[in-house]
């Protein structure tokens, strides 16, 4: 029997998966349409924006017993980490100028 490549036992993989998986369509048709008055107070959900201008995401590397300890802090404060870093950065920038 011929061995197969990794790259061949891959693209069997994924043929095999595509095979397998069937698209079922979706019946809507009990679901009754919302009115205008049902739209109009609709809200978004989510994260609402803090201050003058949305938080902005980002990636960052930091010491992983600096991250425990930022943790560990978080949760005494109860607050979030992420929002602790921010809030730690925010104090510095100030005092700074």
């Amino acid at each position: 029997m011929k061995k197969l490549s990794e790259s061949s036992v891959r693209d069997w993989r994924i043929g095999k998966k595509k095979t397998v998986t069937k698209r079922r369509k979706i019946d809507y048709s009990d679901i009754p349409p919302l009115s205008d008055e049902q739209l109009a107070s609709m809200r978004r959900i989510g994260r609402p924006p803090l201050g003058e201008e949305p938080r902005q995401l980002i990636a960052i590397r930091l010491d992983p017993k600096v991250l425990r300890w930022l943790k560990a802090l978080a949760v005494k404060r109860k607050v979030p980490y992420q929002s602790l870093i921010n809030d730690m950065l925010a104090s510095e920038m100030k005092k700074v100028g």
